[in-house]
C-alpha cells in the first residue's frame, strides 16, 4: 500500500473509500517518542487493518497560551517515525480544518464531571472538554474500527471510553501499557523540556510510586503521607497524589482488589504525571452458566490465551460423584460424609497435550467423569451442603493469589463474589443438546435420542436452578452472553475484550 499524508478533512472520505479496509487510528499531538512507537507498532501487529496516525496539537487542551506556544513541534521527524513503525497514512490537519470558523457541525463537548473533576481536572480546567471535543471530531471524520490509546494518560483513557459509550460510537478502544524510559520515568513529549536536575526529580517521584507498588503487593496497604513526606524532602512540588478506585476515581476502598496511585508534580515550568496500579491479588474471571453452554471449552481457551490458571470446578463435583459411585459411599449420611471428605484429594495436572487431567486420590478420572451416569447424579451431589462447603473452600484456596479463570454454576455468586469479571454463559436448549450430541468426550450422549437429551438438559437446569444451596443464578454484576450462532473463538474473543476493558494492562504482576 502506498503511504500517504492527508492534510485536509475533505480528503479523508476519498482516502477511506479507496482503502477497502478497516482502520486502526492512533491520535497524537506530535513530538513522537517510544511510547507513540509502541502504539503504532501494536496496531500494526494486532491485525491487517490500515493504520492511520494523526498529528494535531489541539489548542483546546491548553489552558496556558505560553504552554501551547512552547509545545515541541517536530513534524518532519514525526512523519519519519510514523511511517517507519507501521503507519500507512498520516493525517496532519490545520486548526481551521478541525475547527472551521462559524461551522455549526462542530460539537464542543463537556467531559463527564464525575471523571474529569479529580486528578488533572482539579487544576486543568476545560482540558478534558478539549480532549473529548477533538477526539469526537476525529472519530467522526475517520470512522476507525479501533482506537489505540496509552494507559499513561489513564484519566483521559477513562473519559474517552465514556465518550465512546455515551455517544454509541462503533469503535473499540485498545489500550497499551505505560512505556517507561531507561531511568524508569514515563515517556512523555514534555520530557525534552527537563533539565538534568529536573529529570532527577521526576525519576525519584516515579521510583517512589514503583516502590509503593512493590510494597503493596506484600503488605496490602499504602501510606500516602509517608510518600508525600519523602517527595517534600526532595523539594518536589506536588500538585496531587491520590489513592483511588481505578474506574470511578473515587477514594479507594478497603475491599478494592485493584486501586490506582496517581500523582502529578511540577519540575520548573514542566508538569508531569505518573501512576501505578496496586493489586492485592491477580485478577479472577468467573464464568457461570447451565450445562452445555460451552463453559469448559471457552474457559480452557481463555486461560491459555491470557496465561491464567484454568479452574474446572465442575470437574471437581464430577470427580466426587465418580468416587461416591465407585466406593458405594452413602453420601446421605452427613456425619460419615464429613469424615470421608477430610481424606479426599482432588488435584489438576497438566498432561503432555496441554490439557488438564483430574485426579481423585491419585487416580486419573478425566475420561470417566464425563459419562452420562455421572451427569445424571452430579447435580444431586453438588446440592449436598457438606460437599459444597468442602469444594468451595478448596476452590477459594486455589484462588487466593488470583490469576485464574474458573467455570461452574456458582462461581460469581458464591465462590468468587469479588471476581473482576463475571460472565453468565448460556445457550438455548436446542443448541446445547446439539453440542452434547456431537461432543466426543460425552460418549454416552452420542447414543441418546436428541429429544431425550433435551429433556435431560431441562431436568438438569431445573435441579441446578432450584437447589437450596448455591443455585444456578446470574450474579447481579455478571454480563450475560448467549452463544447461539457464535463460534467458540468468537465467544472467547468477546470475553477477552471485556477482560481487557476491565483490567489495565499494567496490572500484570511479576
Amino acid at each position: 500500500m502506498k503511504k500517504v499524508i492527508i492534510r485536509k478533512t475533505e480528503e479523508i472520505d476519498n482516502w477511506r473509500r479507496n482503502i477497502n479496509s478497516e482502520i486502526n487510528f492512533i491520535p497524537t499531538m506530535g513530538n513522537l517518542h517510544n511510547g507513540h512507537i509502541k502504539l503504532i507498532s501494536t496496531a500494526k501487529n494486532d491485525n491487517s487493518n490500515v493504520n492511520l496516525v494523526s498529528i494535531f496539537i489541539n489548542p483546546l487542551q491548553f489552558d496556558n497560551k505560553l504552554d501551547l506556544e512552547n509545545y515541541p513541534k517536530t513534524i518532519d521527524n514525526d512523519i519519519k517515525i510514523s511511517f517507519s513503525n507501521g503507519a500507512d497514512a498520516i493525517f496532519i490537519p490545520s486548526n481551521e480544518d478541525i475547527y472551521p470558523p462559524n461551522s455549526k457541525n462542530i460539537k464542543f463537548l463537556k467531559a463527564p464531571t464525575e471523571l474529569s473533576s479529580a486528578l488533572c481536572g482539579l487544576n486543568r480546567i476545560g482540558h478534558f472538554d478539549g480532549v473529548c471535543t477533538v477526539v469526537y471530531r476525529l472519530l467522526n471524520l475517520i470512522k476507525p474500527k479501533n482506537l489505540y490509546l496509552g494507559e499513561k494518560d489513564w484519566q483521559q483513557l477513562l473519559i474517552l471510553k465514556n465518550l465512546v459509550l455515551s455517544k454509541k460510537l462503533n469503535v473499540a478502544i485498545k489500550s497499551v501499557p505505560t512505556q517507561r524510559d531507561f531511568d524508569g520515568i514515563p515517556l512523555s513529549s514534555r520530557n525534552v523540556n527537563l533539565s538534568k536536575k529536573e529529570r532527577k526529580l521526576i525519576r525519584f517521584f516515579s521510583s517512589e510510586l514503583l516502590k509503593a507498588k512493590n510494597n503493596f503487593q506484600q503488605e496490602k496497604k499504602i501510606n500516602l503521607n509517608e510518600i508525600i513526606k519523602k517527595l517534600s524532602a526532595k523539594k518536589i512540588s506536588i500538585e496531587y497524589l491520590e489513592h483511588l478506585h481505578p474506574y470511578t476515581l473515587q477514594k479507594a476502598r478497603v475491599e478494592d482488589n485493584i486501586s490506582l496511585l496517581a500523582g502529578a508534580i511540577r519540575c520548573g515550568e514542566t508538569r508531569l504525571i505518573d501512576h501505578v496500579f496496586l493489586m492485592k491479588r491477580r485478577p479472577i474471571i468467573a464464568i457461570d452458566g447451565p450445562a452445555g453452554s460451552g463453559k469448559s471449552t471457552v474457559t480452557k481457551l481463555m486461560a491459555k490465551k491470557l496465561k491464567l490458571l484454568y479452574l474446572d470446578t465442575g470437574a471437581m463435583y464430577r470427580a466426587l460423584s465418580w468416587l461416591f459411585i465407585k466406593e458405594s459411599i452413602d453420601y446421605k449420611n452427613e456425619k460419615k460424609l464429613q469424615n470421608i471428605l477430610k481424606d479426599i484429594s482432588i488435584v489438576f495436572k497438566s498432561n503432555t497435550n496441554l490439557h488438564q487431567d483430574v485426579y481423585v486420590n491419585n487416580y486419573c478420572v478425566t475420561e470417566e467423569i464425563r459419562s452420562e451416569k455421572i451427569s445424571s447424579i452430579v447435580s444431586k451431589i453438588s446440592s449436598i451442603k457438606e460437599v459444597r462447603k468442602f469444594l468451595v473452600e478448596e476452590q477459594r484456596k486455589i484462588g487466593e493469589s488470583g490469576g485464574l479463570v474458573a467455570e461452574g454454576r456458582d462461581i460469581g455468586t458464591t465462590v468468587f463474589p469479588h471476581a473482576e469479571l463475571k460472565i453468565f454463559l448460556t445457550a438455548s436448549i436446542d443448541e446445547r443438546a446439539k453440542r452434547r450430541k456431537s461432543d466426543k468426550n460425552c460418549k454416552d450422549s452420542q447414543d441418546i435420542d436428541i429429544h431425550k437429551l433435551k429433556e435431560l438438559i431441562k431436568k438438569r437446569d431445573f435441579e441446578d436452578s432450584n437447589r437450596e444451596i448455591s443455585p444456578l443464578i446470574k450474579a447481579n454484576d455478571a454480563i450475560e452472553i448467549i452463544t447461539d450462532g457464535y463460534s467458540i473463538n468468537e465467544v472467547v474473543d468477546k470475553i477477552i475484550d471485556l477482560y481487557n476493558d476491565k483490567i489495565p494492562k499494567e496490572t500484570e504482576m511479576k
